[in-house]
């Protein structure tokens, strides 16, 4: 579908986030061509690996802003198509790997958490800006980040909100390596080729041993989140952000109480 390019070849599913006239942002029918994508994948015989990415100029700048609109003046989508493909990733059994170039913003960086392999660029740009939207953090974000960050750095990183290189990303977990962008690929796809020539079974069963311990309350962490996030997404905090977005000013969050 547009804006989703999905290729199979030698046993790796790429899937290629491919909408640069809007910095590869997100809209409900991408996030439901990545889902079905990786569904696919977890049955695929001939998928080992999958491997995600949106070119060597952006990976995402997250939600569409029309799309974002559209949502927050509509009843809460349960579930919603975000929070379906972050269900499709995390349930995948097969490892999957991602390359992170230019903007990856709020979705663009939780999905990464849900990854097995991270690589990032060194023009890679990271931000997780919920609170600056009037939201809260998604994506099992608030659970990880400070267990893979520590406290403070997950507080700076999801409290400011505020855009982090790739050292950082590296320094929080959330990265494996930074990499010069024209190794990128070469470095991720060989991760992940790597990864394709191994034991199958073996492999799955490795990666569900790892992820088992936390996978409970991660599962009960994420649906408190999308629930807080869907309340605030349809309150006037998140109008005002998008807003002020659309008209190009700065939001005014002055007049809203502070929360007892």
């Amino acid at each position: 579908m547009s804006g989703i390019v999905v290729t199979d070849a030698e046993g790796l599913r790429t899937i290629r986030i491919d909408r640069p006239e809007k910095k590869n942002a997100l809209t409900r029918a991408m996030y439901g061509a990545m889902a079905d994508a990786l569904r696919d994948a977890a049955t695929a015989p001939g998928v080992r690996v999958v491997f995600i990415t949106g070119g060597d100029a952006c990976f995402t700048s997250g939600n569409d802003v029309a799309d974002f609109k559209a949502r927050g003046e509509q009843q809460a989508e349960v579930p919603s198509p975000a929070r379906e493909f972050l269900a499709a990733l995390r349930a995948c059994p097969k490892p999957v790997v991602a390359a992170v170039a230019g903007y990856a913003i709020g979705i663009g960086t939780t999905l990464l958490l849900h990854c097995d392999l991270v690589y990032a660029a060194d023009t890679a740009v990271f931000r997780m800006p919920f609170v600056d939207l009037g939201l809260c953090p998604e994506g099992g974000s608030s659970l990880v980040v400070p267990q893979r960050a520590g406290q403070l750095l997950a507080n700076e990183l999801l409290m400011l909100g505020e855009a982090f290189t790739p050292e950082t990303a590296l320094r929080a977990g959330i990265a494996n390596a930074v990499v010069p962008l024209a190794d990128l690929f070469t470095v991720a796809e060989g991760a992940a080729r790597k990864l394709a020539t191994k034991p199958p079974t073996a492999l799955a069963a490795t990666k569900r041993l790892l992820r088992q311990a936390e996978e409970t309350r991660l599962t009960t962490h994420m649906v408190e989140e999308f629930s807080l996030f869907g309340a605030l997404l349809r309150g006037p905090e998140a109008a005002e952000a998008v807003a002020a977005f659309q008209e190009k000013r700065k939001p005014d969050f002055s007049r809203f109480l502070a929360a007892e």
